[in-house]
């Protein structure tokens, strides 16, 4: 039976592959890779830069690996579906609905084994694993799929700023900025933030904040402090890095201040 293989390949570099991912890539008769609209501002499509970061590990390590590209399916990012629990909810499971229908379609169009590549880890924040599940109980594209992991964003951030994510012997909290302030109010003294739309410190001017954007590519870039002073300095480095890339994907870890 063909495979499907969802691959972690890491935050962008294509030496942040494990041994192991690359054996899976080998391993596949074709990619297929979710492409986002990205109008300028005459509407015209921009290339989408993730593409192209995924193309390059392609070619670095599986040349001959064919790629299938998707149109990502638009999410509803309006406020008046996403500002509830339930409105967010509803809005996510439409979308990946409708990405699962695409990759069906894919599966059916396309023999071989096929590998998705993932960005950074697939268990963190990432619905790839989910719509598998989706494509795979429907029973029209017969597959049988496994998962590799990958280098977080996570693990990078805490190795650029050579730091324990956690102090001796306590817990770390790991959520979405949608969900960080819930998680200070309740008391976390060790948050990782990740899918930051924005950057909202305010309030948090005396936590120490250990920052970082587009890790692991060209435009990566890093800030360390206590928020009231490095404040600036990260809304400066989080325009640049989208400026020289035309993205930018941030993770950060806050500290409570002792007492």
């Amino acid at each position: 039976m063909r495979r499907v293989r969802i691959v972690g390949i890491g935050c962008g570099h294509p030496d942040q592959l494990t041994v192991e991912a690359v054996d899976a890539l080998q391993s596949c008769d074709l990619a297929i890779v979710m492409r986002k609209h990205r109008p300028d501002r005459s509407g015209a499509d921009e290339p989408d830069p993730l593409v192209a970061a995924r193309q390059a590990v392609v070619d670095r390590h599986a040349p001959g690996l064919r790629i299938v590209h998707l149109d990502d399916p638009e999410r509803d990012r309006t406020a008046e579906s996403t500002s509830t629990k339930a409105g967010y909810v509803g809005a996510v499971a439409d979308w990946h609905e409708a990405r699962a229908v695409a990759y069906e379609e894919a599966l059916l169009a396309h023999e071989g084994d096929v590998a998705l590549l993932v960005w950074g880890d697939p268990a963190f924040y990432d619905s790839t694993i989910r719509i598998v599940e989706k494509v795979s109980a429907r029973g029209r594209a017969k597959f049988d799929w496994d998962v590799i992991p990958g280098i977080s964003a996570l693990q990078l951030l805490a190795a650029r700023h050579r730091i324990v994510l956690h102090e001796v012997g306590q817990p770390i909290l790991v959520t979405t900025e949608r969900r960080l302030r819930e998680a200070v109010a309740a008391g976390a003294d060790n948050v990782v933030v990740m899918l930051t739309g924005s950057l909202d410190l305010a309030g948090l001017d005396a936590w120490q904040i250990w920052w970082g954007a587009n890790l692991g590519t060209e435009s990566e870039q890093l800030v360390a402090g206590t928020i009231a002073d490095v404040a600036d300095r990260i809304s400066r480095a989080r325009a640049q890095a989208k400026a020289q890339s035309g993205w930018v994907m941030d993770v950060y870890l806050l500290r409570r201040p002792p007492g």
